[in-house]
């Protein structure tokens, strides 16, 4: 692995790699635990390995919405590696629109003041990749679903990156993703709910416990069993901001 330069807007160490094999090269995004801000509301275990952990949840699932993680030592030491995504910046997913309501086809956030008096209504497409990832971000409790982290592809793909704050013990679940809010679970996210949570039964919940404390594993199989229960997708929580910032 060979480092070619660094994403400087990012707050923690995020370097751009190429990674060859066997003949094979492909480009991947490296961040060294070395490289991580102490986080006061995550002080256990690292982001590196967070971010693995959402990985494997992902591929359980078998939507694959996340792109392929691991854990591995590199020119700075032990961090997480993950392939590196070509984005298609032509899909739009997210909005603000001045209307009275959205138009069809799309899914109503928040209302947003955006000057001289003005609101305008922050939308995301009502898109059945971005559903199958607003489940995936209530099992994994992420507390940072921005619209930078939503990554479509030419071939029609839609990848979520960034999971370095998931798992928590406590509700931190934080996006922009609330279109579905309330709305009954898709009879495919109930299937997938169920598989989901007899692998945490097993061997997926072994492979997790490697990388998550057992507290952060315990909760994960109650919020497991919560959507599953409730049938729904959930709701914005009371005592967190429910809407990351900065949004993008």
């Amino acid at each position: 692995m060979t480092v070619e330069g660094r994403l400087r807007e990012a707050s923690n160490a995020v370097l751009y790699c190429v990674i060859s094999h066997e003949g094979r090269t492909a480009h991947c995004v490296y961040k060294p635990v070395a490289g991580e801000r102490p986080l006061w509301d995550f002080p256990d275990g690292d982001l590196a390995s967070r971010e693995v952990a959402a990985y494997l949840v992902s591929e359980a699932t078998g939507w694959d919405l996340v792109p392929p993680t691991v854990l591995r030592d590199g020119p700075y030491g032990r961090g997480m590696v993950q392939l590196w995504i070509d984005s298609d910046d032509q899909q739009p997913l997210l909005a603000l629109v001045e209307d009275d309501e959205p138009a069809p086809g799309w899914k109503a956030v928040v209302e947003a003041e955006v000057g001289e008096g003005r609101t305008a209504w922050l939308v995301h497409a009502d898109d059945a990749r971005l559903r199958r990832l607003s489940v995936l971000d209530a099992v994994i409790n992420n507390a940072d679903r921005k619209g930078g982290h939503l990554l479509p592809t030419m071939a029609g793909r839609l990848y979520g990156i960034d999971h370095g704050v998931t798992f928590h013990t406590e509700d931190k679940l934080r996006t922009l993703l609330w279109g579905w809010a309330g709305e009954p679970l898709t009879e495919e996210a109930a299937g997938v709910l169920g598989r989901l949570s007899a692998d945490l039964a097993g061997p997926l919940g072994e492979r997790l416990a490697a990388l998550l404390t057992a507290a952060e594993t315990a909760a994960l199989r109650e919020r497991v069993t919560a959507l599953l229960a409730a049938g729904r997708h959930p709701l914005p929580g009371g005592d967190w901001p429910s809407i990351p910032w900065p949004p993008v």
